[in-house]
This record gives structure tokens, sequence and C-alpha cells, in this order.
């Protein structure tokens, strides 16, 4: 049985050895409200302390977003900075040559936020910090080159149902661990809803395929989980 306060102390021991090798003081967050970053700020802040900063990147995104970043924020002790990207969203939409609709669009809001982290990180000799976990890396459940830009990925190793477990030994607040997952992409989107399947049972085929015992899972969620795996192989390979 994973003991989750040794695993937080081995994760947040990485982050500050990977740090300082780097040359780098700290990390910078895109905070969304949600468990992924909430857990990813909290390891940060156990290996560098105040040298982290939460980012809030609102881009027409639902006010209760910004409210439970904040929550987040405030619960942990984690100082933040707020970008409006909507007006440099709105104007990059405008300028574009054709229109641009569905997820073409809805892209363009996490890879203007990797921009925006990416400088802020500069100005400030920090790294940016990845709230991705295991369980959307290996069906590519990001934006290349959006959500997906980042220097380390301290989730990266853990289904989300151990995020979960991690998240509650961290001290993120009840609320935001059993807050339904969302990319913020548009209004009333969850990660469930668009994958089409829910974590439970996509942690249970992940592990399954990874084991090799894929016994007793029916095979059209299996068949949609392997393909869902293929397509996203691209994500998961620099050019």
């Amino acid at each position: 049985m994973t003991d989750y306060g040794q695993l937080a102390g081995a994760i947040a021991t990485w982050l500050a050895e990977y740090a300082a090798r780097a040359g780098a003081k700290g990390y910078v967050v895109g905070l969304s409200g949600g468990i992924d970053s909430a857990t990813t700020a909290a390891l940060c802040l156990e290996a560098v302390g105040k040298e982290t900063v939460g980012v809030l990147m609102p881009c027409h995104s639902q006010p209760e977003d910004a409210r439970m970043a904040k929550f987040v924020a405030a619960a942990l002790g984690l100082a933040t900075v707020t970008v409006d990207l909507a007006p440099v969203f709105d104007l990059f939409v405008e300028e574009l040559p054709v229109p641009v609709s569905g997820l073409a669009q809805a892209n363009i809001k996490p890879r203007l936020r990797m921009a925006c982290l990416y400088a802020l990180a500069q100005a400030r000799g920090y790294l940016v910090a990845g709230t991705g976990n295991k369980s959307e890396l290996m069906v590519g459940y990001f934006t290349k080159y959006g959500d997906g830009g980042v220097d380390v990925e301290p989730l990266g190793a853990l289904y989300k149902w151990q995020v979960r477990e991690l998240a509650q030994v961290l001290g993120v607040p009840q609320a935001i661990i059993d807050r339904p997952p969302s990319a913020g992409l548009w209004a009333d989107q969850t990660d469930e809803d668009e994958m089409g399947i829910t974590y439970e049972t996509l942690d249970r085929v992940l592990a399954a395929l990874e084991a090799g015992q894929t016994q007793g899972i029916e095979k059209s969620v299996l068949d949609k989980v392997r393909a869902m795996i293929k397509s996203s192989e691209h994500k998961r390979a620099m050019p």
C-alpha cells in the first residue's frame, strides 16, 4: 500500500532538486480551481516554499473557476497573480485570416496560458510546473503546446485516483477534491463528458493495459481507450 505522505515528500524533494539543477528559484503553476492544479501547487510549496506562484488566467471562463482557484490559494497560503487573457484571445481570433471554431478555437486558450506562464517564469527565474496526471497523459487529454507545454509534470506518474489520495495528505480542500474535473475550455465543459469515459473506468482500463491483464474489461471500452492512446501518440513525442 502506498504511503502518500512519503510520496508527497519524495515528489517535493525531486522538484526542489530539479529546480536547483536548472538554476531556477521556484515554480509557477497555472491555477484552475481543480484538483490537479491544487495538488501541483501544494507540492511546489513543499519543494520551494514561497518561491511558488499560482497564476489565474481567466479567458471567458466561468466565474466559479476563479473563485475556487482563490479558495485553493487561501487554503494553501499560495501567492497568486491574475492575468486576464480574454482581450488577447479576442484580438487573436479576430486577426486570424479564416474563422476558427470548436476545438481549433478552444485550444487557443491553453496555448495562450502556456505563453503567459513561460513569460512569468522567465521573468522570475522560475520553471513552469505542469498539472497533467498519468491518466490524461496516456490518452492525450491535453493540448499540445498548451497545458502540455511545461518544464516538469509532478503528477505525471500518478493516475487520477492516486492524485485524489495525494491531495488529501497535502491538505487540498475537500470541495476541490470533489469538484468535477474540467479544462475550462467552454461553459459547463467537463473532462469526463468530453472524453466520453469516467476517470474511474479510464484508470481501471489503463492499469489493466499496463499490467497486460485485460480479461474482464468490456471490449468496446478497451477498444475505445486503445484508440485514444494510439491517436494521441504524436502528443507524447517531441518532433
